[in-house]
This record gives C-alpha cells, structure tokens and sequence, in this order.
C-alpha cells in the first residue's frame, strides 16, 4: 500500500523550483529588462524558442498547441519571434554568449526549410553561439521530410528529440497518433545521415488499452533504432482541465498496478539493451552527455527536464516559453494571440514571474540534487547558501514518514533515496517544497 501511495502521489515535477503555480504577475516585462540588462556579459546562456503547432491533436497531449492545416498562422508566429529575438538581445549584453539551443512545441520542424534556416541565421546574428552549441529540435516522424533533414544540417543542428510513445497500432488509435515503426526509422537514418548524430525518443506508459506485454513489445522495436536516449512518461489523465483527453475513455486505462508493472518492464528492458537510468524517468547509453553528466554529478534540472547543460540562464521565446534569468523566473503570455500582441506592440511579452530568494534558492539546491541523485548533502547545500540546515530538516516534516516507510535514509542531514524507491524521488523533492508544507499547514 504504501509503494502504491507513494508512486500515485500527485506532485510537481520538480523541473524547476518554485513552480509555476508561485509566478505572479509582480514581475513582469520591466523586472525582466533590468535582469537581462544584470547579465554577466561572458557567462554562456540556453536558448529555448517554442513553436506551439501540429497538423492534428494527440489526444493524450496535456500542451497547448494550435492545430493548422496552413503554414501561414506559422509565417506569422516566427515573425513574432524574430522580433522577440531582437527585443532580448537588445536588453541583454552585446553578443551574449550561447552554448545550448532548444526548438520545442508543438513540432517546431512544421515550419519551412528556409524558414528554419532563416530563423537560426537570426539567433546567429544577435547572439554568439558557440561553434560546438548543442543545438536540439524536437521531431514529429509522420511530418519530417528530406528537405527538412537537408535544413536541419545546414542549420548545425545535432540533436532530435523523436515522440514515439508507443508502437500498438490499438494504442496509437486509441490517442489519435498512427505513426508506424517504418516511419520512426525513416525518421532516424534521414537524421543520422545528415549529421544529427544524438537521438532522444519519448514512450508513455499508462496510455488507453496499453498492456506490459505491448510497453515492452514498443520498447524492444525502439531499442533496435539504438537511440541516444530515451524519456519515459507516464500517462496523466486529467480531462476536466485537458479538454481533448476526454476523447479518451476511461474504461481503457489500466489501473495503478498495471502503470507500475508497465513502467517496471520497460525499465528491465532498456537497461538490459545497455541503457542507463537517469533521474527518474530517463535512460541514456554509457556515453549518452546525460549519463556522463550523472557519473560526474553535472546533472541538471530545467524547464526542459533532465539536462548536461550547466548554464545558470536560459532564455525562453515564444508564447508560455520560461526562462530564469538574474534574480528569478519569467513566462511569456501563454496565447499565441496574445504574445504576439505584446511583440507587436515592441513590448517583452512577460506576463509574470518569481523572484528568488536565498531560501529559495537552497530548497532549489537540495531539489535538484534529489531528483538528479537520489541524494543530497543537505547541511552542505546549506552552507554554500549560508542557511541554517536544521531549518529546512526540522520543516522538511514528510522526511520522518518517508524513513519510517522505508523509503530514505537519513544520517547527519545526509538524504538518500532507496534505489528501488527511485520513482518515489517526487515524494522525498517535495519534503523541501515550502510551498506545499505551507498549503498542508
């Protein structure tokens, strides 16, 4: 009982800490001009630009994206972008140096090759981009041509992030997205021979109709493709606040027991295909950036997920982008109509934000440390924060439950998660959350 409460915990992701649920919008465009303005001139940054469009809706998708059959609302929409582009870069330091670049959605590839080339030649131009930036795109198989894989190496793009969840053609009727492994793999060698050499696919487990024996099935035809790494997703189903997954029935989902054999399989398997874990829901090949970074304690949280990349700022553009620059947390207006209202009108289209504290900013330490690690050093993240440890122990009130179930060890302030509590890390994150512990209270 108590493994199955603490893995159906309904918990942030912890991807950033505070969440968003804490933005406000006490900081706004001018907060978001003086941190830019505060930027160290030579410290690298990421760049995440989100593309928010699709030819058709994937019913389990919880994103907000705009559907279109025409390319003209996207013309439109990097038009907006450009001009973003432009206003940070005018705010921000003169060739601010940058060493990761990240195209999301949406599926950001729906835009033209040229388009694509015209676009990243504009990031050139107004940021340095360093001649080894990881530049990343994620890929929709059933709508990536040649052309695009031609633009994608023109562009020095070297890393793509495939969705394939699953490979049931009952499953992917039952979600509104038929892609075949045939397509996938087409999808793989245009890529592979066109430079972009580390492939990422994204499965979900817990989806309509989904079985072990399918999860595995689906994960065994992924593993041939020998991806660089792959994300592994379990299904939430929250129709009263994700309208299109009502298309769904719930009668088709399997129950909380079956999520977890089916999670378990598909970790059993990618391990013994050579994958490593990584975090919670991450496996990558021994010399996968993400594995290496995790062998070397560099692994990262962002907005994105688990990441290499060790800059202290990342630069979102695009309607809902986030990004942390200087003193906090900032989010662009979450419509595309808006958005694009506020760049049109030569304005930054924050619409709020958070800025950090200093116990903020140590409860984020000890959070990463959890989710990356399965442990961390709390008296001293403390310190190098100059905060008193037995504060956030003594408020860490959940920690004594979790020991006693089992699930972490605890000595001198030193917390370790039991690896085979691993997908409980959500659970130890959160005893550091402020923000719940104050709600609880």
């Amino acid at each position: 009982m108590q493994t199955t409460k603490h893995r159906e915990a309904r918990l942030p992701w912890y991807t950033i800490y505070p969440t968003v649920a804490e933005f406000s919008g006490a900081v706004g465009a001018d907060a978001y001009e003086e941190w830019l303005r505060n930027l160290p001139a030579n410290d690298p940054a990421s760049l995440y630009l989100h593309v928010p469009f699709c030819r058709s809706k994937c019913w389990y998708c919880g994103f907000p994206t705009t559907i279109t059959r025409h390319d003209a609302p996207i013309v439109n929409y990097l038009a907006a972008l450009r001009d973003e582009i432009r206003l940070v870069s005018e705010h921000a330091p003169q060739a601010l140096p940058v060493s990761d670049v990240h195209f999301g959605g949406g599926t950001p590839t729906l835009m033209g090759p040229v388009e694509f080339l015209a676009l990243t030649e504009f990031l050139r131009r107004h940021f340095a981009l360093a001649e080894t930036a990881t530049i990343a795109v994620e890929i929709d198989p059933r709508t990536f041509t040649a052309d695009m894989a031609e633009a994608l190496q023109a562009a020095g793009v070297n890393r793509a992030s495939l969705g394939v969840q699953s490979f049931d053609p009952i499953v992917q009727k039952a979600i509104n997205r038929v892609q075949s492994e045939a397509q996938t793999a087409a999808a793989v060698e245009m890529l592979r021979r066109h430079g972009v050499t580390s492939i990422n696919f994204d499965l979900i487990f817990g989806l309509p109709h989904q079985t072990v024996q399918s999860c595995v099935e689906t994960t065994r035809a992924a593993v041939a493709m020998r991806p660089n790494r792959l994300a592994v997703f379990g299904y939430s189903h929250i129709p009263s606040f994700i309208k299109n997954q009502r298309l769904i029935q719930e009668a088709s989902l399997p129950g909380s027991a079956a999520r977890a054999e089916q999670d378990a399989a598909i970790a059993v398997t990618l391990i013994a295909a050579g994958y490593r874990e990584i975090g919670l829901d991450h496996f990558a090949l021994p010399d996968d950036d993400l594995a290496l970074a995790q062998k070397t304690g560099r692994l990262r949280r962002n907005s994105l997920g688990y990441s290499a990349d060790t800059c202290k700022t990342l630069i979102g553009f695009g309607a809902s982008a986030i990004g942390r620059v200087g003193e906090g947390y900032v989010q662009n207006e979450v419509t595309r109509d808006s958005y694009c209202r506020h760049i049109a009108a030569g304005r930054l289209a924050t619409s709020k934000g958070y800025r950090l504290t200093e116990e903020d900013r140590a409860r984020a330490a000890i959070i990463e440390r959890l989710m990356c690690d399965l442990e961390a050093d709390v008296p001293a993240i403390c310190a190098a924060h100059g905060s008193d440890p037995i504060h956030f122990l003594d408020s860490a009130e959940r920690l004594a439950m979790l020991a006693k179930d089992g699930i972490v060890d605890i000595e001198k302030g030193f917390v370790r998660v039991r690896r085979q509590h691993r997908f409980a890390m959500r659970v130890v994150a959160a005893a550091f959350d402020a923000f719940l512990d104050r709600v609880a209270r």
